[in-house]
């Protein structure tokens, strides 16, 4: 990681499949940005993905070998690039984020950095986090019996507010 990334907070927003966590974080942003923080995302899909549409050109050039193919437009660059294996935050972060206040992460289930759990009790099943010093809180439909902060999904502001007191000012 870069000295300049270092200081960019970073709050993965974890859970299990399906518990809300794309749909929080779609919430999260617009708050942020209404309050003039400047918020990247990093998504990791533990599968695999493809972000070119089949036939365009720069899906042709992936096709015909390229190892990195870089979209570009007037508003907009985007990276594809083949990695040997699945990389961390840290690297990431080092590579390819720069000029905001804030990292919003999703899917990284097992990493060391601060975190929220979205949960949802009508899954009968238990937190991932629960034994992490780094679950600063949980956010759903029911408090669980931890010591940490708990917020309503509808309670955007609150989870804002927090994220805003302990990493943006």
């Amino acid at each position: 990681m870069t000295e300049k990334n270092k200081t960019i907070p970073v709050v993965s927003i974890v859970g299990k499949s399906n518990t809300g966590k794309t749909t929080l974080i779609e919430r999260i942003i617009p708050e942020l940005n209404r309050r003039g923080y400047r918020v990247a995302t990093i998504k990791h899909h533990g599968h695999g993905f493809e972000a070119d549409e089949e036939g365009k050109d720069t899906w042709r050039h992936k096709q015909a070998g390229a190892r990195m193919t870089v979209f570009s437009s007037p508003r907009r660059v985007a990276v594809v690039e083949d990695v040997e294996r699945d990389q961390g935050i840290e690297e990431l972060l080092a590579q390819y984020v720069h000029d905001v206040d804030l990292v919003l992460t999703e899917g990284f289930k097992k990493n060391t950095l601060p975190k929220i759990e979205v949960f949802r009790a009508d899954r009968k099943e238990d937190l991932l986090s629960r034994d992490d010093a780094k679950l600063l809180a949980v956010v759903g439909d029911k408090p669980p019996d931890l010591n940490i902060p708990w917020f309503d999904r509808e309670d955007v502001r609150g989870i804002v507010d927090m994220i805003e007191t302990r990493f943006l000012r």
